[in-house]
């Protein structure tokens, strides 16, 4: 694995390291990831109850940031997307790690954890509670995104099919 890339420009040591030790975990947990060329993001599947969803999980070497992106296996279409921003905007209040966003361009749906390391090493325990929540809460909160957008379903009805009471 070629831990410097003269293109992206930066050589971090501490951000290298949490690159490789990425990798040494996603190898070691099972994901089978595949590094995209010229970039410190590793693609890989994930299978849950709901769906299979398409991951990335990047280190920010220059920065010295972990990103975990978890991508919906649909886009909302052009004409949904005031109704999923409702949606995810209801799912997130009260969520502790991570968030759900929607690109308005193309209707892209995903949920995003991170870890800023800073100054810090990024352990292989750090890594695993920043992929499994993403990975869960987007497989939790799938069906309601697959109500409002082919159920009829409003996101006031998705979420709380999806929560019921809510505890925060």
């Amino acid at each position: 694995m070629n831990n410097y890339n003269p293109e992206l420009g930066v050589e971090n040591e501490n951000g290298l390291r949490a690159f490789t030790t990425l990798h040494e975990f996603l190898e070691e947990d099972g994901w089978f990831p595949q590094q995209l060329p010229d970039k410190y993001v590793y693609r890989m599947g994930f299978s849950g109850h709901h769906g299979q969803t398409v991951c990335y999980a990047q280190i920010r070497v220059d920065l010295e940031q972990f990103l975990f992106y978890v991508i919906a296996p649909v886009k909302a279409p052009e004409e949904m997307r005031p109704t999923v921003a409702e949606f995810i905007t209801r799912a997130n209040y009260g969520l502790r790690i991570g968030n759900f966003e929607m690109d308005w361009d193309d209707g892209e749906v995903r949920y995003k954890s991170s870890i800023d390391f800073e100054g810090e090493i990024l352990t292989p325990g750090l890594i695993r509670m920043a992929i499994y929540p993403a990975v869960q809460t987007m497989d939790r909160y799938l069906p309601g995104l697959m109500g409002v957008l082919y159920g009829g379903q409003t996101p006031v009805q998705a979420i709380a099919e999806i929560e019921g009471n809510r505890v925060t």
